[in-house]
């Protein structure tokens, strides 16, 4: 039976993303985040929470992150275990990351649209001038045909 085990946090960098790539040549980034939550009583207390991303959006979020950010997370719970070096079990809950994007609540971003397939090294794209449709957001022009 399937099911979602989707979770969106809202929280700050608590460490610069480190990127990886494995042997075969995937990109992978992992950062921490954290939260507090406040109680009835006034007492914070934090919750930390390790987040991983993968492909382009690892690239995405090495270039575009930084320890202190707040930012939204969307993502999914992934467990694990593992035997650690003196043979005992441990195990562990982190956030696979399918959406990363900075929180303007506090500040404001600026955004730039990476080449389709691109990763995060690639230059933003430019619209296309030969297109005379009125612009409608990044990257997209509205045709002058009708849609029927």
């Amino acid at each position: 039976m399937a099911f979602d085990n989707n979770v969106v946090l809202v929280g700050n960098v608590t460490r610069d993303p480190e990127l990886r790539f494995t042997q075969g040549g995937a990109a992978v980034c992992s950062f921490g985040l954290a939260w507090n939550q406040r109680s009835q009583q006034g007492e914070d207390k934090a919750h930390f929470f390790d987040i991983s991303c993968w492909r382009d959006l690892a690239e995405n979020v090495a270039e575009s992150l930084t320890r202190g950010m707040r930012v939204v997370v969307y993502g999914r719970l992934d467990y694990r275990t593992w035997e650690g070096q003196n043979g005992e079990k441990r195990s562990a809950v982190q956030i696979v990351a399918d959406e990363v994007s900075p929180s303007i609540r506090w500040a404001t971003a600026q955004v730039s649209k990476n080449e389709r397939g691109g990763g995060g090294s690639s230059q933003p794209s430019q619209p296309n001038p030969s297109n005379t449709g009125s612009d409608f957001g990044a990257g997209y022009e509205i045709p002058d045909e009708e849609p029927f």
